[in-house]
Protein backbone atom coordinates (compact mmCIF):
# COMPACT_ATOMS: atom_id res chain seq x y z
CA UNK A 1 0.00 0.00 0.00
CA UNK A 2 1.34 3.42 -0.92
CA UNK A 3 1.75 6.39 1.39
CA UNK A 4 -0.98 8.44 -0.35
CA UNK A 5 -3.43 5.54 0.09
CA UNK A 6 -2.59 5.31 3.79
CA UNK A 7 -3.01 9.06 4.25
CA UNK A 8 -6.33 9.06 2.37
CA UNK A 9 -7.51 6.14 4.51
CA UNK A 10 -6.57 8.07 7.66
CA UNK A 11 -8.46 11.13 6.42
CA UNK A 12 -11.60 9.06 5.79
CA UNK A 13 -11.25 7.30 9.15
CA UNK A 14 -10.73 10.56 11.05
CA UNK A 15 -13.71 12.06 9.22
CA UNK A 16 -15.87 9.15 10.37
CA UNK A 17 -14.63 9.61 13.94
CA UNK A 18 -15.21 13.37 13.86
CA UNK A 19 -18.73 12.98 12.47
CA UNK A 20 -19.51 10.36 15.11
CA UNK A 21 -18.22 12.76 17.78
CA UNK A 22 -20.37 15.56 16.38
CA UNK A 23 -23.45 13.35 16.68
CA UNK A 24 -22.69 11.77 20.09
CA UNK A 25 -20.87 14.71 21.70
CA UNK A 26 -18.38 14.76 24.53
CA UNK A 27 -15.19 16.49 25.54
CA UNK A 28 -11.69 16.56 24.17
CA UNK A 29 -10.69 13.14 25.47
CA UNK A 30 -13.77 11.60 23.91
CA UNK A 31 -12.83 13.26 20.58
CA UNK A 32 -9.41 11.60 20.75
CA UNK A 33 -11.10 8.30 21.59
CA UNK A 34 -13.43 8.63 18.61
CA UNK A 35 -10.61 9.52 16.24
CA UNK A 36 -8.53 6.57 17.43
CA UNK A 37 -11.46 4.17 17.25
CA UNK A 38 -12.31 5.43 13.78
CA UNK A 39 -8.76 4.76 12.53
CA UNK A 40 -8.56 1.34 14.21
CA UNK A 41 -11.98 0.35 12.91
CA UNK A 42 -11.09 1.45 9.39
CA UNK A 43 -7.94 -0.66 9.47
CA UNK A 44 -9.85 -3.66 10.85
CA UNK A 45 -12.55 -3.21 8.22
CA UNK A 46 -9.90 -3.12 5.49
CA UNK A 47 -8.27 -6.26 6.86
CA UNK A 48 -11.59 -8.09 7.20
CA UNK A 49 -12.63 -7.09 3.70
CA UNK A 50 -9.34 -8.34 2.26
CA UNK A 51 -9.48 -11.54 4.32
CA UNK A 52 -13.03 -12.49 3.30
CA UNK A 53 -12.80 -11.07 -0.22
CA UNK A 54 -15.58 -8.57 0.48
CA UNK A 55 -15.54 -5.49 -1.79
CA UNK A 56 -18.20 -2.83 -1.30
CA UNK A 57 -16.80 0.47 -2.63
CA UNK A 58 -13.31 0.16 -4.05
CA UNK A 59 -11.32 3.36 -4.48
CA UNK A 60 -7.85 2.54 -5.75
CA UNK A 61 -6.29 0.06 -3.33
CA UNK A 62 -8.71 1.01 -0.54
CA UNK A 63 -12.10 -0.54 0.02
CA UNK A 64 -13.89 2.45 1.51
CA UNK A 65 -17.12 0.55 2.11
CA UNK A 66 -15.56 -2.14 4.31
CA UNK A 67 -13.38 0.45 6.06
CA UNK A 68 -16.27 2.75 6.93
CA UNK A 69 -18.43 -0.16 8.11
CA UNK A 70 -15.59 -1.38 10.34
CA UNK A 71 -15.03 2.14 11.60
CA UNK A 72 -18.69 2.67 12.49
CA UNK A 73 -18.94 -0.72 14.19
CA UNK A 74 -15.88 -0.10 16.35
CA UNK A 75 -17.01 3.46 17.10
CA UNK A 76 -20.41 2.20 18.27
CA UNK A 77 -18.96 -0.54 20.48
CA UNK A 78 -16.25 1.73 21.87
CA UNK A 79 -18.70 4.53 22.65
CA UNK A 80 -21.06 2.08 24.33
CA UNK A 81 -18.26 0.60 26.47
CA UNK A 82 -16.88 4.03 27.40
CA UNK A 83 -20.24 5.20 28.77
CA UNK A 84 -20.71 2.29 31.21
CA UNK A 85 -20.64 3.60 34.76
CA UNK A 86 -19.15 1.44 37.53
CA UNK A 87 -21.37 0.46 40.43
CA UNK A 88 -21.15 2.75 43.46
CA UNK A 89 -21.51 0.04 46.08
CA UNK A 90 -19.71 -3.22 46.46
CA UNK A 91 -21.82 -6.36 46.57
CA UNK A 92 -19.42 -8.02 49.01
Amino acid sequence: MTLPAILFGLVVAFLAGALFHAVRGGGGWRLLLHLGLGAAGFALGQAAGAWFGFVLFKFGVLDLGAGVIGSLLLLGVGDWLSRIKPADKSSV
